[in-house]
């Protein structure tokens, strides 16, 4: 990990924060189902919604690298914590990479305090990983776009004063994805966030249905003033999403590992620490292994995005390996526990219903796989 002394400062203090504010309170938040603006104001002080951010709309931009250390120290905490700062992050970045400077100067610098706070809109209720078979449209009229169509899955819609919708402005373009745009939505008369989605895992913060009808939306609104390019910017802000879900899912299951590797040591049976049964010691020697590889996949991925070059294959590994290696992590500390570890007094329960996000999320481990090995196929195998 090749992080400046400033980034692994910043690190640091988002990993004391998770120690002394976080895990202390996160089981009754998490069980209660409250929102945690407690959690959330603290994130705002710590700089954490402006770290992809530079000057002069942000205080300071970190690598990518060092923001895959502090999404995993958040999901160490709590996952529903790192979730609260993904999307809004890569809106931070899709609008200082493709945004105008009027869009630029209207949003990153409150979005840097976390003053605004933005989720990402794709998802449709009858869509799913088919991106381009989305059927909200924007249509021009005059000076402004009228929006209809629904959303699913969104998460932080109803605390989010920004979405980046992507939308059809021409639904009659072939091939499809050149009719996809992507629009800055405030909001506006006609759009409504309509129910929360009941979930497994992913607590606190809340993942809702939207609903457009009929909505206007000013022509400024349109990110980068240019028409159709939506697809192929929302695919490469993904790059970005999939490296952070990746980190959620080694903070995740990091969580899980040094929870077992404290209750082995402390737990008795047949007159000896539970870990010196080797049953018990493979499980760990196991979850520290698959956690180290996952994490050093999930720090290629980042260095890849950061290098500039193209990074959907790493950042596609990144993002299936992680997460499958969360579910297994999370699913071996219940082994380690036993009893204990289907009881909601202890973490590992928590830990468990929350991996399933990592891999259905940000696009399935089904999807990564075909990126990854068209991938393959375009550059002509794995170069090392």
């Amino acid at each position: 990990m090749k992080l400046s002394t400033e980034e692994q400062e910043i690190v640091a203090v988002v990993r004391d924060f998770v120690d002394r504010d976080v895990r202390p309170v996160v089981r009754d938040l998490e069980q209660s189902g409250e929102y945690p603006e407690k959690l959330i104001e603290k994130m705002k002080e710590l700089g954490v919604f402006g770290l992809v951010i530079p000057e002069p709309y942000g205080d300071v931009k970190v690598s990518t690298e060092c923001y895959a250390m502090v999404t995993e120290e958040l999901a160490r905490g709590w996952m529903s914590l790192a979730g609260a700062m993904g999307g809004h992050s890569v809106i931070s970045k899709l609008i200082w990479t493709y945004g105008t400077d009027e869009q630029k100067e209207k949003y990153l610098p409150r979005m840097a305090t976390g003053e605004i706070r933005a989720t990402m809109a794709l998802t449709e209720p009858d869509g799913g990983s088919d991106l381009q078979a989305i059927r909200t449209t924007a249509i021009s009229e005059g000076d402004e776009y009228v929006v209809n169509g629904s959303k699913t899955w969104i998460s932080n819609a109803r605390h989010s004063e920004l979405t980046a919708l992507l939308c059809k402005t021409d639904p009659n373009t072939s091939p499809r994805h050149t009719g996809i745009s992507v629009l800055l939505v405030e909001r506006v008369p006609g759009f409504t966030v309509s129910r929360d989605l009941p979930k497994l895992g992913y607590k606190g913060v809340e993942s809702c249905e939207l609903n457009f009808e009929n909505a206007r939306v000013p022509a400024t609104a349109l990110l980068g003033g240019v028409e159709g390019e939506g697809f192929s910017q929302m695919m490469k802000g993904l790059e970005f999403g999939r490296i952070q879900v990746a980190a959620r899912a080694t903070g995740v299951a990091r969580a899980a590992l040094d929870d077992s590797l404290a209750y082995a040591q402390e737990r008795m049976s047949f007159g000896k620490p539970i870990w010196r049964h080797q049953a018990v010691g493979n499980l760990l020697a196991d979850m520290a292994t698959k956690l180290t590889a996952a994490r050093l996949l999930l720090l290629h991925a980042a260095e890849q995005l950061d290098s500039g070059n193209r990074s959907d294959l790493e950042a596609g590994m990144a993002k299936l390996h992680c997460s499958e290696v969360a579910m297994e992590i999370t699913l071996s500390a219940i082994r380690v526990h036993g009893g204990y570890g289907y009881s909601t007094e202890f973490d590992v329960e928590r830990y468990f219903r929350d991996a399933p996000l990592m891999i259905v999320g940000e696009g399935t481990n089904e999807i990564q796989r075909n990126i990854i090995v068209r991938q393959l196929v375009e550059r002509g195998g794995l170069i090392i």
